[in-house]
This record gives structure tokens, sequence and C-alpha cells, in this order.
């Protein structure tokens, strides 16, 4: 069973850093993608990053871009999502998710498998 489980969201003020994991179970990394999305109330969903799970490839929201870094450790079957210089607007639930794909995207319909979320508060 594919389960996937974020940690490492709070609360931080603007600026601040915080690092979010999301440890996988069930499958093995090398087939899969794994993306960053999140939500804010009242928003869809976006892509945040991914990284492909076969070369390493990695994508990043031009809203991110710089700021966040996306890693993961096959051996720990943990993708990690570093992010810093936090804004405000950065503020909402993140997901992680894999999908079974050499490809990573930042299309979450590609994506059948979700964590629960962890939630990311930055304040002003």
């Amino acid at each position: 069973e594919v389960q996937l489980v974020e940690s490492g969201g709070g609360l931080v003020q603007a600026g601040g850093s915080l690092r979010l994991s999301c440890a996988a179970s069930g499958f093995t990394f090398d087939n899969y993608a794994i993306g960053w999305f999140r939500q804010a109330p009242g928003k869809e969903r976006e892509g945040v990053s991914c990284i492909s799970g076969s070369d390493g490839s990695t994508y990043y929201a031009d809203s991110v871009k710089g700021r966040f870094t996306i890693s993961s450790d096959n051996a720990k079957n943990t993708v990690y999502l570093q992010m810093s210089s936090l804004k405000p607007e950065d503020t909402a639930i993140y997901f992680c998710a894999a999908a079974y794909s050499y490809i990573a995207t930042m299309n979450p319909y590609t994506y059948g498998y979700w964590g629960q979320g962890t939630q990311v508060t930055v304040s002003s």
C-alpha cells in the first residue's frame, strides 16, 4: 500500500525557513515522481515543486524559484522541501504526492497518491 506522510509544517515569521518532509512507503522511489503542492483557503491546489525519482530532475513554480529547494533521499524514501525567505502568501496546506512516472510534472491530476497535508503559516 502506498503511503505518504508529510511533516515539518508550522508557524514561522516572514523571512524565516521551514523544511517539509514527505516519508513514503509501499513503492520504490526510482519509478515514481514526487510533487509538492499547496492549497490556500479559497484557492485551487497549485504545484510548488516536483522531482523525478529516476533521474533527479527538478521543477519549481515561478513563485518559489530561488527560495525553495526540493531534494530526495532515496535510501530513506523521503523527499524534502526546504523553504526559505518565506512570505505570507506561502501560507497554505502543503501536500506531497506520488505518480508512477519517470517524468515529474506540476499537474496535480497526474498524481494518484496523496498525503494528508501539513499546515504552513507565515506571519507578517
